[in-house]
């Protein structure tokens, strides 16, 4: 490289588990964050091999999804979605 700088992964999106609350932060405890873990969990639970084709997701984790990403978004921007 030419001594340039370039930012690549992960930098001020919602979906990083480096961003919390600040208001339920808690110190020494797992912290309540903006990544997509808990869709992890749940093909975890139902025991996905992890091969095409992925499975659908059920309407409530659908749905969670879309809460946290919007809380997300209504926290750094200031905004309210819909």
């Amino acid at each position: 490289m030419d001594g340039k700088i370039i930012l690549i992964d992960e930098v001020f999106t919602p979906d990083s588990s480096r961003f919390w609350n600040k208001e339920k932060y808690q110190p020494g405890k797992p912290q309540e964050n903006f990544d997509k873990q808990f869709v992890r969990n749940y093909l975890e639970k139902i025991k996905w091999n992890k091969q095409p084709p992925a499975p659908e997701l059920p309407k409530e984790v659908v749905r969670k999804t879309r809460e946290r990403y919007f809380e997300a978004e209504r926290i750094i921007c200031g905004i309210t979605p819909f």
